[in-house]
């Protein structure tokens, strides 16, 4: 009986170890542990308006923090019977498709491509791959971009507010938007294909229930009022702790949730295999070129699943654009109930965000 522990895990989001026991050749444990202390989040809601708690629980994550801003501003809306405009929720999906690109450009590749190409790192991969890892950065700066211009900061910003938004960006902003994300498709298709045509060992691969949100009937998205999962059921957002039902373990910070007795995957792998027949124009044809069983087994495929969402990404922002330009700014919706029970679920980058007052 051998045990390998690896106390620090380089290129992740985050801080972890990894721990696998073997014994002979086969491995028969492993356990992966987050050292990050729980954040404890919820306690700082207790006795605050909606208006604060909607500033404080976006702080749980730098990274992945207008995620967090959708999901809650779609919980309390849920509980405070306010609804939106068409402009408010277009916008709020542009803000969204600014972290995705983001989120999934850092990852795939800075944090994953070295290690598919012979490099230590993305600065040492720029020796080959320097077009690559330019580009890239441009691609994240646009990202950046489009989450400044909305919702007012890069990180944590303040714009988007229950109701509606503070500030609006102009038409020449948004034009340019448009213009600026149609600039960057040739770079992108070249990032799926080459992402989808890596060379994923095989070793990781088994059977696993997928989880994510529902955006509605043939729609591809990341929002969504119920959970579906790969074995074709929905659950509704209130009924969302079937799914969750977390507990404490004693390896990590990071709580734990199981489905029927198994862990079960979200991400953009999930979200592909379970939505992915409903893409459409250029991600529609990579979909069908290069999907096949081994996206439904093999975690790794997830790179190519991030690649696939970014393409998705630029081809709806042009049309999320061209109908926001069509419609005028709608004044802030005011809230007039005080009190009331709301759930919001949205995709964050790494999966399904569920946000509950």
């Amino acid at each position: 009986m051998k045990k390998i522990s690896v106390e620090h895990l380089a290129r992740v989001e985050g801080n972890g170890g990894i721990s696998a026991t073997i014994d002979g050749k086969v491995v028969t444990n492993v356990k992966f542990s987050v050292y990050e202390g729980p954040r404890l989040v919820e306690r700082l809601t207790l006795g605050k308006t909606p208006e604060e708690d909607v500033n404080i629980v976006p702080r749980i994550c730098a990274i992945c923090s207008i995620s967090h801003k959708y999901a809650v501003l779609r919980a309390m809306e849920n509980a405070l019977s306010v609804k939106v405009s068409s402009k408010v929720s277009l916008l709020r999906e542009l803000m969204h498709m600014g972290e995705m690109i983001e989120s999934h450009s850092l990852h795939i590749y800075y944090l994953a491509l070295p290690d598919y190409v012979g490099f230590p790192n993305a600065i040492a991969m720029a020796s080959k791959f320097d077009l690559e890892v330019r580009i890239a950065l441009e691609m994240k700066e646009f990202a950046n971009h489009i989450m400044k211009t909305i919702s007012g900061r890069y990180i944590h910003g303040e714009n988007p507010v229950i109701g509606g938004f503070g500030k609006f960006p102009s038409d020449e902003e948004l034009a340019w938007i448009k213009s600026r994300a149609i600039q960057f498709m040739p770079f992108v298709m070249k990032t799926v294909k080459l992402f989808c045509e890596l060379d994923y060992p095989d070793c990781p691969e088994e059977d696993t229930v997928y989880a994510c949100c529902n955006p509605g009937k043939n729609t591809y998205g990341f929002a969504g009022d119920e959970i579906l999962l790969s074995t074709g059921k929905t659950i509704k957002k209130e009924d969302y702790k079937d799914l969750t039902n977390e507990f404490v373990v004693s390896h990590s910070y990071a709580k734990h949730s199981l489905y029927k007795g198994k862990p079960y995957s979200v991400g953009a792998l999930a979200r592909v295999n379970n939505l992915g027949d409903r893409l459409k124009g250029e991600a529609r044809k990579i979909y069908q070129r290069y999907f096949n069983r081994r996206w439904k087994r093999n975690p790794l495929f997830n790179n190519a699943a991030q690649a696939l969402e970014i393409l998705y990404a630029f081809e709806r922002i042009p049309s999320i654009v061209d109908k926001m330009l069509k419609l005028s700014d709608p004044p802030l919706v005011t809230c007039t109930k005080k009190d009331g029970k709301g759930t919001g679920i949205v995709e964050a980058p790494r999966g399904l965000l569920i946000h509950s007052y």
